[in-house]
């Protein structure tokens, strides 16, 4: 079966995933996982056989796309899901008039991940919901 990434209006479905991952999973609290930030994002959504396995967000802010909430079902990991939902997300942002940069929040231990894609990390170490996280950014 093949996988399909799209823009999607079903912040629902997108919503379902991320609690499954990052509060059922992770122990993010569900009070920091939806933001107003949701509301001005454009949802990616990665299905297969018409079943959600994977998510994204992007928030344009100026000329930075900040890529965020990307994750990928436990059944869908370790297929190249993931590197699909980032080269997506890159993508619409090269596509996006003005954008000339697109910049994450990355787990620490992902940090090596968002690198063979192109990102560099810069600023220290901080912690998101219990996490630490880096910041990294990928020139257009």
């Amino acid at each position: 079966m093949t996988v399909e990434i799209t823009v999607t209006e079903d912040r629902d479905t997108c919503f379902r995933l991320r609690f499954e991952i990052f509060v059922d999973e992770q122990g993010v609290p569900v009070e920091e996982e939806i933001d107003a930030l949701d509301d001005v994002a454009t949802h990616l959504l990665a299905t297969q056989g018409g079943q959600p396995i994977g998510t994204a967000r992007i928030v344009f802010d100026g000329n930075t796309a900040m890529i965020g909430r990307v994750c990928v079902s436990r059944a869908a990991r370790g297929t190249g899901l993931g590197k699909a939902l980032i080269e997506k997300a890159v993508e619409i942002a090269r596509d996006t008039p003005g954008v000339r940069r697109a910049k994450l929040g990355a787990q620490v231990q992902a940090l090596g991940f968002y690198e063979k894609l192109g990102f560099a990390a810069f600023g220290p170490v901080y912690d998101d919901a219990g996490i630490d996280h880096r910041d990294m950014v990928l020139e257009l």
